[in-house]
């Protein structure tokens, strides 16, 4: 087959700082990472968004080398020594009229740093149990969706007719409900099944992280499905899948080496911003308390924990919403390099 040959310039949109020669002899994808190592910007959205990730995960080394408490058991009855006075986690004689408990302030010391909840729990060692509950349901529910829609993508788009028809219309109806009124549903019908959730072999327990981990990837898979088929769509036409046909190349050779190759881009673009919009709903949902479970933690259900002490221990949920705060917004950050990076203007291959 011949190839064709052209003046590749007008097609870098080179950044500053490159220059032609970088670019010899290198693949799209070797070229997209060197574009996302110097946008400095992505990189420290990804550096803040795994030290997120490892110090959630770091949790159970907090609560027990650290802290030295287990945040998922009441310690209403506890006291901890604070500048050398021992004092009692839940304070009676609190707020404005000195009536009534309030849980122990923020220390600021290994013990109690960020205070205690209601329940006398430390609230720093639920907050890093509660990202790991978030992130895994995050970032499980955004992979599960995204592979799912790229699947349905390349399915709908390469095929279309029938099984294009059903597929679209199968995603416009999940498309036409309310993002959060149908994840409450969903979740308020799995979580009151009497013994879990059986799919073939497979039993889900309504307590486990599964049940919102699937309902969050199933009700954006249409967000996801929509632009990649849209892409397969337009590669579907393109001259080297039309000369690929000719040539006699079967359908399972023309999806995975000439259609997925060049439409994998847009799912990795929209992964992180899928991670961000999970965390968040997750979040939302727990917050509601059908989301993660009792007595498992996620930044929800500890903001959950401070609704009731906004007025007098803002930091119980303060806390959690940092958290969430810096985690979405390192994702969107690291998503635009990432889109910057895989821009298909730059995306060629030069021969020496």
């Amino acid at each position: 087959m011949a190839e064709f040959a052209y003046d590749p310039k007008p097609e870098l949109n080179l950044a500053p700082g490159e220059g032609e020669t970088e670019f010899l002899g290198r693949s799209p994808w070797r070229i997209a990472g060197r574009r996302l190592a110097r946008n400095r910007l992505a990189m420290a959205a990804l550096g803040l968004f795994l030290l997120i990730v490892v110090l959630s995960f770091l949790a159970p080394v907090y609560a027990d080398r650290i802290a030295h408490t287990d945040p998922f058991d009441s310690h209403i009855s506890a006291t901890t020594v604070v500048d050398g006075e021992r004092v009692d986690v839940i304070q009676q004689g609190g707020g404005a009229l000195g009536l009534g408990e309030v849980p122990l302030g923020p220390t600021w010391r290994s013990n109690y740093f960020l205070g205690a909840d209601n329940q006398g729990r430390d609230v720093m060692a639920r907050v890093l149990y509660g990202g790991r509950a978030s992130l895994a349901v995050g970032i499980g529910s955004a992979l599960i969706c995204s592979v799912a829609a790229l699947i349905f993508a390349l399915l709908a788009g390469f095929f279309r007719g029938w099984i294009d028809s059903f597929l679209s219309r199968l995603m416009d109806l999940i498309w036409a409900f309310p993002v959060y009124l149908l994840a409450i549903s969903l979740s308020t019908v799995l979580l009151t099944t009497p013994g879990g959730v059986t799919i073939g072999p497979v039993t889900i327990d309504p307590a486990s992280l599964w049940v919102p981990t699937l309902i969050i990837a199933l009700i954006y898979i249409p967000y996801v499905f929509r632009p990649i088929r849209g892409q397969v769509l337009s590669v579907r036409e393109k001259e080297y899948v039309e000369a690929a046909t000719s040539l006699g190349a079967s359908n399972v050779r023309l999806i995975f080496s000439d259609i997925l190759p060049n439409v994998v881009a847009t799912a990795i673009v929209l992964l992180p911003l899928m991670i961000a919009t999970t965390v968040l709903t997750e979040s939302a949902l727990s917050f509601l308390s059908i989301g993660v479970q009792a007595p498992k933690a996620s930044w929800g259900t500890v903001i959950q924990d401070g609704q009731d002490l906004l007025y007098t221990r803002p930091w119980v949920a303060i806390a959690p919403g940092i958290m969430i705060v810096l985690t979405v917004l390192s994702l969107n950050v690291l998503g635009d390099g990432i889109r910057d990076a895989l821009d298909p203007r730059a995306k060629v291959r030069l021969k020496e």
